[in-house]
């Protein structure tokens, strides 16, 4: 059988960068497990796509997407987009992939981008039986922004968070309206749009979410408990701050009822390959409160879906491998 090239997109232009190179690693090492293919990890940065061969620094041709590496030309069967952020959860590289003709790993330009603004994405799954989201409001940085008006219209405390961006950067939770326009500045710094949350109490959870051989397949999900006032960037990449449960602790019914809601997201959203939704379960009544969801979710050993691949059963090399085969 063929050895099929996979090229293995990471870096981007976000604060997200690093988590990107710790996915890209582990994604690597996963496939280079099965045999199946030859992987080469190419850096998208703003003014060059780059391979490291042997310590020479190899410029991608964008014009046919290939690589020439000691005088032969390598094109590539499929990219395996591990980009968090734009350009890579955006649908940007998707649109790239899409007139080069190349097979991906991930949901097609329209839902990346679509996904990649949480206003419009709650305004999509909106009508889903079962499914709530907090009272919001969106903003645009060009816009003015009455701290009064946004106070009299939402119920503190609120989460103020960039609309377009991932693993909580310029995240704030405010309890009142004095700590309300740093937040605003701080999310602004980001994002030109901002969404403004009411905060939900409860239990947070994060679930991933694939089509494997051709049928949708719900993983278990993780519980987050943070000692940390909210799921923030340290609280998800810092060690300490956040203990996570996989599988959660939660009655089999409640599984089944989350099962289906997420799955009907995939479904409304069009979504392909592997996704993670987070989710909080109202304290008291556990009504489900949707969060967001990641069509690029983190990859590194310890990350969520890797954790859930492995407590549903299966193997991470050949979760992957689906993936790749499942999407050519």
């Amino acid at each position: 059988m063929k050895t099929i090239n996979v090229a293995l997109l990471a870096g981007g232009f976000t604060g997200e960068y690093e988590v990107s190179l710790n996915s890209a690693k582990n994604i690597a090492a996963n496939l280079a497990e099965t045999g199946k293919y030859n992987i080469y990890t190419i850096l998208i940065h703003r003014d060059s796509w780059a391979y490291d061969h042997n310590g020479e620094t190899i410029a991608v041709d964008k014009n046919d997407f290939s690589l020439t590496l000691d005088g032969e030309k390598i094109k590539f069967d499929f990219a395996f987009i591990t980009v968090h952020g734009t350009p890579g959860e955006d649908g940007k590289l998707q649109g790239y992939l899409d007139m080069m003709g190349i097979p991906y790993n991930t949901c097609d330009a329209t839902t990346s981008a679509i996904t990649m603004n949480k206003a419009y994405t709650k305004a999509l799954v909106h009508g889903i039986h079962g499914l709530h989201t907090a009272k919001s409001m969106q903003l645009h940085q060009r816009d003015m922004h009455d701290t009064a008006t946004i106070a009299a219209n939402l119920k503190f405390p609120l989460f103020i968070k960039p609309n377009n961006g991932g693993s909580s950067v310029g995240m704030s939770k405010v309890q009142n309206v004095a700590g309300l326009q740093d937040a605003l500045d701080k999310a602004f710094h980001e994002d030109s749009q901002i969404l403004i949350e009411e905060f939900i109490k409860g239990r947070e959870f994060s679930i991933g979410i694939a089509r494997l051989k051709g049928k949708i397949t719900v993983l278990p999900a993780t519980e987050l408990i943070t000692t940390k006032e909210f799921f923030d960037y340290e609280a998800k990449y810092s060690p300490g701050f956040t203990e996570e449960i996989t599988p959660a602790r939660l009655p089999a019914e409640k599984v089944h009822e989350i099962g289906e809601i997420v799955t009907q997201i995939y479904l409304r959203l069009n979504c392909r390959g592997m996704v993670r939704i987070d989710f909080i379960l109202l304290e008291d009544t556990d009504e489900f409160y949707f969060i967001e969801v990641n069509t690029t979710p983190g990859q590194s050993s310890a990350s969520l879906i890797p954790q859930q691949v492995r407590a549903a059963g299966m193997s991470v090399p050949e979760f992957y491998s689906e993936l790749i085969e499942g999407a050519m």
